[in-house]
């Protein structure tokens, strides 16, 4: 549909030479209304595509996972609930995020919250961390990220000296962890760990999405290190 749509505006602008030349009677050189939608309507589906095409390539998140454990074969998933270190308990308000935020995953593993009063089968530790690195011209000595001096144009055209620098914005290195315990015996069974970097922090949506990656091959251990791609915002 784009394709014909830019083909039209192509004959229009071929029939616009023409009319311009004087090869074409005037009558014929009038604006055609027709002619005018075809090419809105061409620029406006090509920008449709463009920008769909850009949100496709953006919602997605990519982490380097590894994961550990003899879960039992053939044992499901069963329920859960969490449990957190003293240093989690004294910071309740962000450790109930994080578990927030990694209970979809959990139970698009299969986990279930265990109902209230009964016991879970399984005790679920969870973990994030987010480091923030700020850039400098002087990181990497061999790649300058600045300039000398600038051209000035005009009455006064000559070369203009000055030093400039361009600043890089802060990276984020973002980790989070999991690890799934036995309620009965205590035996760990399962550990996963994802790893991410970026220019965002760890928002609820970037850590979501890192806890589902680390989850995604439950139970299998899978290949370590690896890396697993996940929609953003699911």
């Amino acid at each position: 549909m784009v394709a014909r749509g830019f083909v039209r505006a192509l004959n229009t602008g071929q029939a616009g030479k023409a009319c311009s030349s004087g090869r074409v009677a005037s009558a014929d050189c009038r604006p055609s209304n027709r002619r005018v939608w075809a090419v809105t309507a061409a620029l406006t589906a090509l920008a449709t595509v463009v920008t769909l095409s850009g949100c496709a390539s953006m919602a997605t998140l990519s982490s380097e996972v590894a994961s550990y454990g003899e879960w039992p074969a053939g044992q499901p998933a069963g329920t859960y609930a969490f449990e957190r270190l003293p240093s989690q308990q004294a910071r309740a308000q962000t450790q109930d995020a994080l578990e927030a935020a990694a209970r979809p995953a959990l139970e698009a593993a299969g986990f279930k919250p265990a109902p209230a009063g009964a016991e879970p089968q399984v005790l679920v530790q969870v973990g994030a961390r987010v480091t923030r690195t700020d850039r400098s011209p002087w990181d990497d000595p061999l790649w300058w990220r600045g300039s000398y001096g600038t051209w000035r144009y005009g009455p006064w055209a000559g070369p203009s000296w000055r030093l400039g620098l361009r600043m890089e914005s802060p990276r984020y290195d973002r980790e989070v962890a999991v690890l799934l315990r036995d309620r009965a015996s205590g035996k760990p069974v399962y550990e996963a760990r994802a790893s991410s970097d970026g220019y965002s922090n760890g928002s609820a949506q970037v850590l979501a999405a890192m806890f589902a990656g680390a989850l995604k091959d439950f139970p299998a251990a899978g290949l370590n290190p690896r890396t697993v791609v996940v929609p953003l915002g699911n």
